[in-house]
C-alpha cells in the first residue's frame, strides 16, 4: 500500500510517498481502508520533532513511527480478535497513528460509526479538533447539567481555525452567548457558525474592550495572561489549548507558573495548560451534535495523498480556515 512517511525529522520536504506492508489488526484492533485524513498542528510538530520534549515520546533521533496522521475516516476492512463493536463494511471515523496511508490499524475504542449526514472528508476533520473544543469548554464549565451554573458569555480567540470552528458551535449548542475573534475575511463564516458577536482582531484588541466574559477559550495565545484576566469576570475561567502555549521548550512552563502564581491572588480560574484526550464517549457525543445539525465540520482545503508536504506547509502558515484534509483514493 501507499503511505506518507518520514524517516527523519525536518521540514515538509522530508515526507515521501512509499510502498509499505498493509498492517494486520491485532487483538482488539480493526483494519481501516482509509478514505480521508485531516491534519492538526501536532502532525507538523511530530514531523519536525519540535519542541524537543516531543522526541521523548516520538523518538530521540528519528521517528519511531514513520507514518504521519492521526485523524482518520474510512471503512472497516477486517477486524482482529475480540472486536465486538465493529464489523467489516462499517463506515467509521476516529483516531489512529499512521493515518496518512491507504490502510491503517487502530483499536476499536478509538473509533465510532460515521454519521450518515456527513462525508468521509468531513468526518476526518472532526476528531482531534472537536475533542479539544469539547473537553476544553467542559473544563471551563460548559456542558454541565445545571445551565444556571454554566458560563453564559464565552469568547473564542481564534474562532476560524480548526479547533475554533468547533468551539463556537459546541459552545452555542450548550446555550452560551459566543463572541468569536478572527480576521475580517472570516467574520461572516464565524457568525454563521453561531457567534452572536464577531471581533476582527486586525481592527480591535478584545483585551482592551469593555466586555467581560465568563470563559475565554484561547486557540491562539497572542496575548499575555494579564491581558486575558482583564476581560474575565471575577469568577471567570481562562482555558488555553496546547498550541496556544507556543509549543516551545519553556512556553508551557512559563504559562503554568504564571497561572499558578496569579491564582493565589485572584478568584479567576486560570488553567495553565490543556491537552485533549481520546475518549470514545466524547466522540459519540460529538456524533450526536453532528447528526442533529448543531455542529458541522468546516474544511478549508483538500489535498491528495501525494500532496501531504504541501498540506503541511499550508497548515504551518497558521491561517487555515477550519481543517485541512487529505483525500485518499
Amino acid at each position: 500500500m501507499k503511505a506518507a512517511i518520514q524517516t527523519r525529522y525536518g521540514p515538509p520536504d522530508v515526507v515521501q510517498l512509499a510502498d509499505v506492508a498493509v498492517p494486520v489488526p491485532a487483538d482488539g484492533e480493526v483494519l481501516i481502508r482509509v478514505r480521508a485524513v485531516s491534519l492538526n498542528p501536532i502532525d507538523w510538530h511530530f514531523l519536525r520533532g519540535e519542541p524537543w520534549m516531543l522526541r521523548l515520546m516520538a523518538g530521540l533521533f528519528k521517528p519511531k513511527l514513520p507514518q504521519l496522521g492521526i485523524d482518520v475516516a474510512g471503512r472497516v476492512q477486517s477486524v482482529g480478535p475480540n472486536v465486538n463493536q465493529l464489523k467489516p463494511g462499517d463506515e467509521v471515523f476516529g483516531t489512529c497513528r499512521g493515518a496518512c496511508a491507504e490502510f491503517a490499524c487502530t483499536t476499536q475504542s478509538k473509533l465510532t460509526l460515521k454519521p450518515n449526514n456527513i462525508s468521509f472528508e468531513q468526518a476526518a476533520a472532526v476528531p482531534i479538533a472537536a475533542y479539544t473544543a469539547l473537553q476544553g469548554l467542559r473544563l471551563g464549565g460548559l456542558g454541565g447539567k445545571s445551565r444556571a451554573q454554566s458560563p453564559q458569555k464565552v469568547l473564542i480567540n481564534g474562532a476560524a481555525g480548526g479547533v475554533g470552528t468547533f468551539a463556537v458551535q459546541i459552545a452555542k449548542s450548550f446555550g452560551a452567548e459566543v463572541t468569536g475573534v478572527c480576521s475580517a475575511h472570516n467574520m461572516e463564516m464565524v457568525r454563521s457558525l453561531g457567534a452572536a458577536r464577531v471581533i476582527d482582531y486586525t481592527r480591535e484588541d478584545f483585551t482592551r474592550g469593555s466586555q467581560h466574559y465568563d470563559l475565554v477559550f484561547d486557540c491562539v495565545g497572542n496575548h499575555a495572561l494579564s491581558a486575558y484576566r482583564c476581560v474575565l469576570n471575577p469568577q471567570g475561567t481562562y482555558i488555553p489549548i496546547a498550541g496556544a502555549a507556543g509549543w516551545s521548550m519553556i512556553g508551557p512552563l512559563v504559562l503554568a507558573i504564571t497561572a499558578l502564581v496569579s491564582s493565589l491572588f485572584v478568584s479567576q480560574k486560570l488553567v495553565p495548560f490543556f491537552l485533549a484526550k481520546v475518549n470514545q464517549d466524547d466522540l459519540r457525543l460529538i456524533c450526536e451534535l453532528i447528526e442533529t445539525g448543531k455542529v458541522m465540520p468546516v474544511i478549508d482545503r483538500r489535498y491528495k495523498l501525494t500532496e501531504v508536504p504541501d498540506a503541511i506547509r499550508y497548515l504551518e502558515e497558521g491561517h487555515a480556515r477550519g481543517k485541512v484534509v487529505i483525500v485518499v483514493d
